[in-house]
C-alpha cells in the first residue's frame, strides 16, 4: 500500500478497539516472569555452554600478547574465541567500531576474547585467567580541549544559514550569548545485552535482545561473512533499549563466533559494568547559544552551534535539530561540528539530538524572556510559527504547540509563579516552578506485516516489529481487532522474528505509526481476499463482530477460510507527504521544584507533560511511556553523567551503583494531557510516535524551574548539588 495522499475516513476511525486505554496483552507474561526475554530462552537450545566476555584494559593501542594457556585449562573451558582465531571479521553497517578487537584497541572495554566453558561461573573464573598486555598509545578524550579540531559532517549536518544572523544578532536591541554543557550518558536499560547462538550446518539462529531485526540480521551475516539468508534473528521480548539495542553488539556476534567454536549453542551476556564502554552511550555536547529580539519579544536572530565527539568514522550528536524548527526568526545559522574522540562508541539514545538540543535551548528561552521581562510561556507563544522557517512555503501538517502551553499553563497554576527568583518558601524549601517546549520530529519507516484468517475466525498478525516495553503487542492487535471486526482476544500477534515480514522496527519514535500502519494494510488486504471468497463486494463490505455485510447478505468471518487458512501480506510505503508537509510532534513541559536552601538538595513536587502527537493509538500505554521518559528527564536533569576519566580514557562510573538514575523515591505526582488530534498526512492510522517526545524538553524545564526557585542559574547538567551551594541564598 503507498501513502502518498492524505488519509481518509478508513475502519481505524470506527475507534472502537482503536484509541481506547486497554491494558497491555503480554502484561500478564511480563507479570508472572513467564515472557522469555533473550538469556532466558531456556528451551529453544538444548545443553548450552557459556560465554564471558573479556574487554580491553585500554582505551587505545595494541595487544602486545595475550597469554591463553592457563585459561584453556581451567575446568569445564570448551573453547576462547580471539580476533587472532575468529577468522576474518567485517565491520557490520551499523558498527563504528569492531565488535571483535585486536590486536588494534579502539576504545576501552572493547570485546577482546570470549572465554565459553560448561557453566557461567566456569567461564568468569577462566576469564580471570587470561593474561593480556597491551602496547598503550596516546589518545583523546576531552571534548573541550578537542572543540577547536571538530570539523563539520556534511553527510550528518550541513551547516544552515537563512537571511543574515550576523547582522541581525548585532543589531538586535536584546541579546542572548550563552554555552551550556551536557555530558555522556549511558542507556541503563534494565535487561543487559544477552544472546543465545545456535548452528544447524550452515544456518545461524540468535536469540537476542534487539530493537531492529532487519538491520540486526544483516549485520551479523556481514559481519561473519555468510549470506542474510543463513542468518535467522529472534527478539520477542526486550527489557528496554533506548536506542542502545538499535544495533547487534558484541554478546550476538561473540555468542555465533562462541558457538561455532564449541560446536553448540553459547550464551552470552554482557555483564553490567561492562555495557558502559562495551556499547554505546549518548555523546556529550557542548552548545552556544545566541538569541537576538526586538524589545517587544519578537526573535529576529537564532543560532546555535553544537560540538560532539565520537570515535573515527562516527557520527554527531546532533543537538541543532529542533532549533531548526521550533521558532520563528527570519536570521538562523546552526552549525553541528564532530570531534575526534577515543572515547567508546556514541550513538543514538531515546530523541537522538532533540534531547540534549533542547536541554540547552530551553534554558536559553527563559533566559531571553528574562532579559525581556515577559512570562516564559508568552515569550513561546509570542514566537511560534506554522511554518518551516527555513522553507515558508512549506506548512506544518499539524501543529499545536501554543495550546499545550496555554493548556498547560492553565492546568499547573502557572499564573501562581513568582516572576522574581528565590521568593517562594516552604519551610526550608526553596520552590519554584519551571517550562520548556517539547518537540521531535515524526519520522516514518517502510513496514510490512502478514496476517492470517483461521477457519475459527482467529486473525494472526506475524511481522518482525519488536516491543521493547512500548506495547506494540497491544497496538498492533488493537489495530487488526479494528480493521477486521473482531474482537481483540481473537487477535494473535507474534513479533520479533526475521522469518516475519520486515517492518519499521522499535526506535525514532516511528514504531507504532509505521508498524501500525503495516499490518493496516496487510488487514485491508485480507478484507479484499474475504470478500472475494464471499462473493461481496470489497468497497462496500462493513467488518462487524466477527461478521461481514454487503448487499443485503451477511456472512461469518471464518466462513471465508472454510477450505483452508487465508494468508495475505502487504507493506506500507510513505510517499512524498513528508517533504510537503514538516510533520512533528510537540509538548509543554510544566515542573515544579524545592531546593534545600541549606544543602542544596534539589526534590521535584510535581510534573505536567502537554503532548500533541497525532492519533492516541492507547491513551494508557501513551502515559506510560510519557511518564517513563519524564523520569528519565529527571535524570538527566539532576544526577545523570557518565564521568570521564581523561587520563585512560573511559567511563569511570560504569555500573547502576556509579550511573545515577532516577529511582522511585526521586518521582512526584506526574500527569500527562493528550491534546485531540489526528494528523491524516502522518499515515493511515493518522498517528505519531510519543515515547520520545515526553523526554525532549523536561531536564530544560526541570533546570528552568531550579533558577525560579534559588535564582541560580546553571548551564552544565547535571544541576548537582555542589553547583548550587556556593550561591544559595543565607539561611534564615
Amino acid at each position: 500500500m503507498k501513502f502518498d495522499t492524505p488519509a481518509t475516513t478508513n475502519p481505524v476511525d470506527q475507534l472502537k478497539v482503536v484509541g481506547k486505554p486497554l491494558d497491555r496483552i503480554d502484561g500478564p507474561l511480563k507479570t508472572t516472569g513467564t515472557a522469555p526475554y533473550a538469556y532466558e530462552q531456556h528451551a529453544v537450545a538444548p545443553n548450552p555452554a557459556y560465554g564471558h566476555v573479556i574487554g580491553a584494559g585500554i582505551a587505545k593501542g595494541r595487544i602486545a600478547s595475550m597469554d591463553l594457556d592457563a585459561a584453556r585449562k581451567a575446568p569445564g573451558v570448551l573453547a576462547i574465541v580471539t580476533a587472532a582465531n575468529a577468522g576474518t571479521l567485517a565491520k557490520g553497517n551499523f558498527n563504528t567500531a569492531k565488535l571483535l578487537g585486536g590486536p588494534e584497541i579502539q576504545h576501552y572495554h572493547q570485546a577482546v576474547a570470549l572465554v565459553v566453558a560448561e557453566t557461567f561461573e566456569q567461564a568468569r573464573a577462566a576469564a580471570g585467567l587470561v593474561r593480556i598486555q597491551y602496547d598503550r598509545t596516546r589518545g583523546a578524550f576531552d571534548l573541550a580541549a578537542a572543540k577547536d579540531s571538530a570539523v563539520v559532517s556534511e553527510r550528518d549536518q550541513p551547516d544552515i544559514s537563512v537571511g543574515d544572523f550576523e547582522g541581525a544578532f548585532a543589531a538586535a536591541p536584546v541579546q542572548l550569548d550563552a554555552t551550556y554543557t551536557t555530558p555522556d550518558q549511558s542507556h541503563a536499560m534494565m535487561e543487559p545485552h544477552a544472546s543465545i547462538a545456535a548452528w544447524e550446518g550452515e544456518k545461524l539462529t540468535v536469540w537476542t535482545s534487539n530493537q531492529m531485526i532487519a538491520w540486526g540480521r544483516g549485520d551479523v551475516a556481514k559481519t561473519l561473512g555468510i549470506p542474510e539468508e543463513n542468518v535467522r534473528l529472534v527478539s520477542p521480548y526486550i527489557g528496554g533499549g533506548f536506542g542502545g539495542k538499535l544495533f547487534v553488539r558484541a554478546d550476538a556476534v561473540l555468542a555465533a563466533l562462541g558457538a561455532r567454536a564449541a560446536g553448540r549453542p553459547v550464551k552470552v551476556a554482557l555483564p553490567r559494568p561492562l555495557i558502559a564502554n562495551n556499547t554505546t552511550h549518548r555523546p556529550a555536547t557542548i552548545q552556544r547559544i545566541r538569541l537576538g529580539a526586538t524589545a517587544d519579544g519578537k526573535l529576529t536572530a537564532i543560532g546555535h552551534q553544537s560540538w560532539s565527539g565520537d570515535l573515527p568514522g562516527g557520527g554527531i550528536e546532533n543537538a541543532i535539530q529542533q532549533t531548526r524548527l521550533l521558532y520563528a526568526g527570519a536570521n538562523r545559522q546552526l552549525q553541528a561540528r564532530l570531534a575526534t574522540l577515543d572515547l567508546p562508541e556514541g550513538n543514538a539514545m531515546r530523541a537522538p539530538g532533540e534531547a540534549p538540543g533542547l536541554m540547552a535551548l530551553e534554558i536559553a528561552m527563559d533566559e531571553m524572556a528574562e532579559k525581556l521581562g515577559m512570562d516564559p510561556v508568552a515569550f513561546r507563544v509570542l514566537n511560534d510559527t506554522q511554518v518551516d522557517p527555513e522553507k515558508p512555503e512549506r506548512a506544518f501538517s499539524q501543529r499545536q504547540l501554543v495550546q499545550c502551553l496555554q493548556t498547560g499553563a492553565e492546568r499547573f497554576g502557572w499564573n501562581k509563579r513568582s516572576t522574581s527568583p528565590g521568593r517562594v518558601r516552604d519551610g526550608r524549601w526553596l520552590v519554584g516552578m519551571g517550562v520548556a517546549a517539547g518537540f521531535r520530529n515524526n519520522l516514518v519507516m517502510k513496514s510490512a506485516a502478514r496476517v492470517r484468517l483461521a477457519g475459527d475466525g482467529k486473525v494472526t498478525v506475524e511481522t518482525d516489529m519488536t516491543d521493547i516495553g512500548t506495547g506494540s503487542y497491544t497496538i498492533i492487535a488493537q489495530t487488526a481487532a479494528e480493521v477486521m471486526g473482531v474482537p481483540l482476544e481473537k487477535v494473535v500477534v507474534r513479533l520479533g522474528d526475521s522469518d516475519f515480514p520486515v517492518s519499521a522496527g522499535s526506535g525514532g519514535q516511528w514504531g507504532a505509526n509505521s508498524a501500525t500502519a503495516g499490518v493496516y494494510a496487510a488487514c485491508m488486504k485480507l478484507r479484499q481476499t474475504v470478500a472475494e471468497k464471499l462473493g461481496l463486494d470489497a468497497a462496500q463490505a462493513e467488518f462487524v463482530d466477527g461478521k461481514v455485510r454487503a448487499g443485503g447478505r451477511t456472512a461469518s468471518l471464518a466462513e471465508a477460510a472454510r477450505d483452508g487458512e487465508l494468508v495475505v501480506e502487504d507493506t506500507i510505503e510513505f510517499g512524498d507527504l513528508t517533504k510537503k508537509f514538516q510533520q512533528s510532534t510537540f509538548a509543554a513541559h510544566f515542573v515544579e521544584v524545592g531546593v534545600d536552601v541549606a544543602t542544596g538538595e534539589s526534590r521535584i513536587r510535581r510534573m505536567l507533560a502537554v503532548c500533541a502527537a497525532g492519533r492516541i493509538l492507547n491513551p494508557k500505554q501513551a502515559r506510560s511511556q510519557v511518564i517513563g521518559a519524564m523520569t528519565m528527564g529527571i535524570g538527566g536533569a539532576l544526577s545523570e553523567e557518565l564521568a570521564v576519566d581523561k587520563r585512560l580514557g573511559f567511563f569511570v562510573n560504569h555500573d547502576l551503583a556509579g550511573y545515577e538514575v532516577a529511582v522511585h523515591a526521586d518521582v512526584p505526582h506526574q500527569e500527562v494531557v493528550f491534546l485531540d488530534e489526528t494528523d491524516d498526512k502522518s499515515s493511515p492510522m493518522k498517528a505519531k510516535g510519543v515515547g520520545e517526545l515526553g523526554l525532549c524538553g523536561v531536564s530544560a524545564a526541570i533546570a528552568n524551574a531550579i533558577h525560579n526557585a534559588t535564582g541560580i542559574r546553571v548551564r552544565d547538567y547535571p544541576i548537582t548539588l555542589d553547583k548550587l551551594l556556593a550561591r544559595l541564598p543565607t539561611l534564615a
